[in-house]
């Protein structure tokens, strides 16, 4: 193919036609003619589809037809070799083919045909371009007289019609030519032809043009033109300019229409009619300012996303325009009330973007927000100012109008959009609409620091600056004057109200810690939202139009500021509120007596029940917040709220009972639903009561008010669904189930709500069982962990429930292993014994074959065990029923490598690494540097593992660390010295106060004087002065006599038995025990035991706990036999005198069990005064002291509340040296019992680093549990703890005194 003919030329115009039209909306973007050039030229590369173009198809067949002879001649001789070599080794055959086709005479005339056939094609396009567009002109021009104006219905200036413009590059020339046409003198007819040539141009070549200043002019001149052709086209152009311009074109075109409607405003002076005309929008010139303003707004809405990609000066030229806009306030809109008022841009921007969408976005980005800032401050004050001022005329004309106001609000909100567009608005309604559009920019300006900084703002009309607290008091108040919704629409939200404007920027600020410290924690907004309450308080009536959604309005934003630290200090501590007594008290106070009023429903303004449910949980609400606190509790508990919500629970619940079963088909009459009101009333009076277990104080309040059981099945079934605790809280139910299941009543309302059955089925599924549809397309990954991350979730929780030993009492107490004969493989365990039996007591074949992965299982049952034998008392009772130790060394016997002969080497794995661990944990007390427990991991080179393992008692020594010989003989100090030089007749009252200094003295100087004989007699002569004295004298003194041959002949539990055999090995290991001690200590624990007997209650209880004496071992009396070297009788005597100390109730966990000291409902809940005083407050002080560790605690689901009370409750064993353990019981028996709170915070304090980073990996509760207590001496803290005691001794010694007391 040599030549084209007519018809190829003919159709070869036609592809190109297409092509071109396919490719119009590339080519129209462009913003000159080189970038259309390049778009062509790299079209293969940026256009998926360039190869399906018919264009495209026709070339190629082109070139195939011209060089297909070419192309196989070549590739045939490069195959043979013949004439020619490859130039190198990486000229390919393709290459060499397409090089030599290339070199051919074909290829050349080919080209030359091509490009003498395009430029005849193009050419012709060209023409044909042309006459179209004169015939388009010509037809319009007859046209324009043929129609009429109203054929421009629509209300947009940026219409798609801006895109159907043909495509024609301009000259410079021709851009002159059209701007002398756009002059105003000139007639409409030549004007609008220049517009029609002007929309048909690139906009880059129109704004780069040289006469672009004049026509500049000429176009704001045509658009401010009274003719709406005209003012339309030049809107057409501006809206192309903006859809297909970068911003430095755009730029201009903005910054010319906002000057042109600035100047409109200025010259027109627009005004706004009285009384109830309003603004017709189709009226000429309202139109016209309505489009220009749109196609503004659609703009600056769009402009965000891309202006950060330019100069900042082009940003800050778009924003000072508009706010140079914006700010005009014509000088006739400053008269008299009731004459016309101007129409500003404002209301219209309100009109066009009621909620100022445009303002958010521009004040979304940090590049844009700085720009605005700035010109706020320095020039643009004044919009601020106008904002202000029309929320504060809304406010000062809210009262009386309110029922026209609520009109507005209505018609605004349910007016139609298409065919039957409102076109009228009334001047109330425009005045709305620019107090909502104000408040959202005030709104969005109070959200960040250099916004607030604009604040305080003089305004017309008042005498002193408007200040940020101002403007929240005003907002607030406008909520209150906001009138009932005169149409009960309940479908369509009422989102323009001002009750639901406020109450959203209420919420963003309460959600922005600066926002809400500078805006909401001040005493003006706290006196305001609590005004209407103290009102009701004083039984008057509160002016608010509509008192029941206003009173949940106030709750909702109290909760929310109760929610945060500061917010509840202000709520708690700041005393400067009047109550309805007319004292000063703080916020909490009067929330907390309002809420008793409704629950008591004293309050005669909410008669209607199921208004007087909702305000009434609105306010619990708040106090909820307060009270699942430490600190807030203490100040809401002389209350007794949780009697207040449990009495309104049990009356609710009787009516609840009384819902009828609902028959398919029926229809709900009104007593139905009202019960069914009744039944959502109960469940929020149940949440409630439940987030007292929040604390362990709130926890023993719920256990007073009998409805822990309904509360702890509330919970569990809000966690099986993995429902939130509240909108205000972080995170789930974890830290409430940890604190549940701390005390005994708790375990067993856990246990009856299936929440324990419903844990072993988890962690057996998770374990055991698998979706087999899963596991054949993605299989289950090798667990490379001992606890794999699929059930690490449900270990922790495992080790939560039963981290406390009442957990282990009342769960295993008494209960047998099943040790079946044979295990079904679909049977699940569904308790804790089960669970044993199946993953740790894996002592026969038939439990290993019932298991799919008995390594993995297996490992997760002995690192489980390990956790558990961290706590003594639990490690007693598990070997005491279960012999556990023994089943561990049996199959340590059977794992060697001849089994049947009972000799050869341990076989080292994964199990018996394990085992060999916890036996030694188990076998071995002491402290950090007193016993050595082998790791669970492999070490590198020739002995993997180097520790050794045992299938027998006694263990290898390697495990024990040897230990220097303590003396016993006295010691010259001061404090010995001090304690030798005085007699009990010599004692005066300064005595106890002469020995705490000499006791701080020693223990910050040489703090390891306190031990051997010198602890001991400081102990005995400290206890003996204190039980002497009448004012430290806190139980009466028992009237024991230790002797009788009954107690020598008496027996002993096998937990108690194997509690004093774990002490004597201890006490031999310290060398402070001779080898005939255990007679002693038996006889020591007979008479402790008779002792407290004759002061325990009669108590008629389900409990385990309560089924006789102490379940665990007394591991204070065991203490106090080796502080004195295993002197029976000295010992008893100490232990006598200190029962009668407020000392002994914290020290000496068996001392209180079931005591007739306590009352009787304390005794009965089985809630030991360490949990419920001492670890509340160390909660407490960890969270102001050690806020970091508090936090922590929250994150893991872990209470210190729990770890606390397992230290106290072994003293420290397995967790301090002896020397730090003795130093414990010397500094809360001298120093008073309240330190034993300052102990805990202290260690807690020491452990942060670590703490911290083992929150990180997932396993706080572990490390806590499983290692020592790595460097802590108490003579280090002792300075910390005396700074404690000065800050808080008041209030904790206050509460430890009040133990004897009924809790409230």
């Amino acid at each position: 193919m040599s030549q084209f003919s007519a018809e190829a030329e003919a159709e070869l115009q036609s592809l190109l036609r297409q092509l071109l039209k396919s490719i119009k909306d590339r080519i129209s973007g462009a913003p000159s003619i080189e970038c259309a050039e390049e778009i062509l030229l790299h079209l293969e590369e940026t256009d998926k589809n360039f190869h399906n173009y018919e264009f495209v198809k026709y070339l190629r067949q082109y070139v195939e037809s011209s060089l297909g002879a070419v192309i196989e001649e070549e590739t045939e001789s490069c195959a043979r070799g013949e004439g020619y070599a490859v130039g190198s080794v990486q000229d390919t055959l393709v290459h060499a083919v397409t090089r030599k086709t290339r070199e051919s005479g074909e290829y050349k005339q080919m080209m030359q045909t091509l490009k003498n056939t395009m430029m005849v094609v193009v050419e012709s396009l060209i023409n044909k371009f042309e006459e179209d567009q004169l015939r388009k002109e010509e037809m319009h021009r007859e046209s324009q007289h043929q129609q009429s104006n109203s054929h421009y219905t629509d209300n947009c200036s940026d219409s798609d019609s801006s895109f159907n413009q043909s495509y024609a590059f301009i000259k410079q020339e021709q851009l002159q030519v059209l701007a002398e046409k756009l002059d105003p003198s000139r007639p409409k007819e030549v004007r609008w032809e220049a517009l029609q040539a002007l929309c048909c141009a690139p906009p880059s070549d129109v704004l780069s043009c040289e006469s672009w200043s004049g026509l500049r002019r000429n176009l704001s001149a045509a658009l401010a033109d009274p003719d709406p052709d005209l003012s339309d086209k030049v809107l057409r152009f501006f809206a192309k300019t903006f859809s297909c311009s970068p911003l430095n074109v755009t730029r201009e075109i903005y910054t010319s229409l906002a000057k042109s409607l600035e100047s409109d405003f200025l010259y027109h002076k627009f005004s706004l009619p009285t009384g109830s005309a309003g603004i017709d929008v189709n009226r000429q010139d309202i139109t016209r300012l309505l489009k220009q303003m749109r196609l503004m707004n659609d703009f600056q809405k769009e402009v965000t996303t891309f202006w950060i990609r330019h100069p900042e000066k082009y940003m800050e030229e778009i924003i000072e325009s508009t706010f140079s806009l914006l700010s005009i306030n014509p000088e006739h809109g400053l008269e008299t009330q009731g004459s016309e008022k101007a129409l500003k841009p404002m209301h219209l921007i309100a009109l066009l973007d009621i909620k100022a969408t445009w303002f958010k976005k521009w004040m979304h980005g940090y590049y844009s927000r700085t720009v605005v800032f700035r010109l706020l401050e320095r020039k643009y004050k004044s919009l601020i100012v106008a904002a202000l001022q029309q929320c504060i005329h809304y406010y000062d004309s809210c009262d009386p109008v309110r029922d026209e106001t609520a009109e507005v609000i209505h018609s605004m909100e349910h007016q139609h959009i298409g065919t039957a567009q409102r076109t009228l608005y009334t001047t109330r309604e425009l005045e709305y609409m620019y107090f909502v559009h104000s408040l959202c920019v005030l709104g969005r300006l109070l959200m960040y620091t250099n916004g607030r900084k604009l604040f305080p703002v003089t305004v017309w009309k008042r005498k002193d600056p408007v200040s940020l607290t101002d403007l929240v008091v005003i907002l607030i108040s406008i909520m209150y004057q906001h009138p009932k919704p005169p149409h009960s629409d309940s479908s369509h939200a009422d989102t323009l109200s001002p009750t639901t404007l406020v109450m959203e920027l209420l919420r963003t600020l309460g959600d922005r810690t600066e926002c809400a410290v500078e805006c909401l924690y001040q005493t003006p907004v706290i006196e305001t939202l609590l005004a209407p309450i103290i009102t009701l308080l004083k039984g008057k009536q509160a002016k608010l139009n509509s008192p029941e959604t206003t009173l949940i309005h106030i709750a909702d934003t109290l909760a929310r500021i109760a929610t945060t630290e500061r917010g509840l200090s202000l709520f708690l501590y700041e005393r400067n509120l009047v109550s309805g007594e007319g004292e000063g008290i703080s916020a909490a106070h009067v929330i907390v007596q309002f809420t008793q009023r409704l629950l008591a429903k004293e309050l005669p303004l909410l008669r209607n029940a199921e208004t007087s449910y909702g305000v009434s949980g609105a306010f619990i609400f708040v106090c909820r917040q307060m009270y699942n606190t430490c600190e807030g509790l203490q100040v809401l508990r002389p209350y007794g709220l949780h009697e207040c919500i449990a009495a309104a629970w049990k009356k609710t619940s009787s009516l609840s009972e009384r819902v009828p079963t609902p028959v398919p088909g029926a229809i709900p009459g009104t007593s139905s639903q009202e019960l069914q009101n009744v039944v959502v009333w109960e469940e929020t009076l149940l949440d409630n009561l439940l987030n007292f277990a929040a604390t362990p104080k709130g926890l023993l309040l719920l256990q007073q008010t009998g409805a822990i059981n309904e509360c702890v099945t509330y919970m569990f079934s809000r966690f099986t669904k993995k429902l939130q605790v509240s909108r205000c809280e972080k995170f789930g139910y974890g830290v409430m189930v940890t604190q549940v299941a701390a005390t005994a009543p708790g375990v067993v309302a856990l246990h009856s709500s299936g929440f324990v059955q419903a844990l072993v089925v988890e962690i057996w599924s998770v374990l055991e069982c698998g979706r087999e549809d899963v596991r054949v397309v993605h299989p289950k990954s090798t667990p490379m962990d001992p606890i794999d991350r699929s059930c690490l979730k449900s270990f922790l929780s495992l080790v939560n429930l039963l981290s406390s030993p009442h957990a282990v009492w009342e769960l295993l107490g008494q209960q047998p292993l099943p040790n079946k004969a044979e295990y079904n493989l679909r049977e699940m365990p569904t308790s804790i014994t089960d669970l044993i039996d199946r993953l740790i007591a894996v002592n026969s074949d038939v439990k290993i074959h019932s298991l799919f992965n008995y390594e993995q299982s297996h490992t997760f049952g002995l690192r489980l065990l390990s956790v558990m034998c961290c706590n003594l008392d639990s490690l007693l009772i598990l070997e005491s029923q279960y012999n556990i130790s023994d089943m561990l060394l049996q199959c340590q016997k059977d794992n060697i490598t001849d089994p049947s002969s009972g000799e050869g080497d341990f076989i080292i794995d994964g199990l018996s690494v394990e085992r060999n661990h916890i036996l030694v944990r188990m076998s071995v007390i002491g402290g950090p540097s007193e016993r050595r427990l082998p790791l669970r991991v492999l070490q590198k080179g020739t002995d993997p593992y180097p520790w050794p393992m045992f299938s027998s008692y006694p263990l290898p020594k390697y495990y024990i660390l040897n230990l220097p010989k303590t003396t016993r003989c006295k010691q010259d100090c001061e404090i010995s010295a001090f304690l030798s030089s005085t007699k009990n007749t010599e004692r005066d009252g300064s005595w106890m106060d002469t020995c705490r200094r000499q006791y701080c003295k020693v223990m910050t100087t040489k703090s390891n004087i306190v031990s051997g004989n010198v602890l001991a007699d400081l102990l005995e002569k400290a206890v003996s002065y204190l039980s002497a004295l009448p004012s430290e004298r806190f139980f009466p003194p028992a009237d024991y006599i230790a002797s009788g041959s009954g107690i020598k002949t008496g027996s002993l539990s096998s937990v108690d038995q194997l509690g004093i055999r774990a002490s004597l090995r201890y006490g031999r290991h310290l060398n402070l025990l001779r080898d005939n001690s255990e007679q002693d200590l038996c006889l020591l624990m007979k008479h402790c035991q008779e002792l407290l007997s004759q002061q325990r209650a009669k108590l008629t209880s389900e409990l385990y706990t309560l089924q006789g004496a102490y379940p665990g071992h007394d591991w204070f009396a065991s203490t106090v036999f080796l502080i004195m070297a295993g002197d029976m009788e000295r010992a008893l005597r100490l232990l006598l005198h200190l029962s009668t100390l407020l000392t002994s109730a914290f020290l000496w966990p068996a001392r209180l069990h079931g005591s007739v000291h306590l009352p009787m409902e304390i005794a009965q809940s089985s809630i030991h005064p360490v949990y419920s005083c001492t670890a509340h407050y160390v909660e407490m002080l960890l969270k102001t002291e050690v806020p970091l560790v508090f936090s922590a605690f929250r994150m893991s689901g872990f209470t210190p509340s729990q770890m606390c009370v397992q230290w106290l409750g072994q003293c420290f064993w397995n967790y301090l040296d002896w020397s730090e353990i003795c130093h414990y019981v010397s500094t809360c028996v001298v120093m008073g019992p309240d330190y034993q709170v300052y102990m805990c915070v202290a260690v807690l304090k020491h452990l942060q680093q670590d703490i911290l980073q083992h929150t990180q990996t997932q396993d706080l509760q572990v490390f806590l549990k499983e290692e020592p207590i790595q460097g802590f001496r108490v003579s280090n803290y002792l300075e910390y703890m005396e700074g404690l005691e000065r800050s808080y001794r008041t209030m904790v010694l206050t509460d430890m005194n009040n133990i004897s007391q009924r809790v409230s």
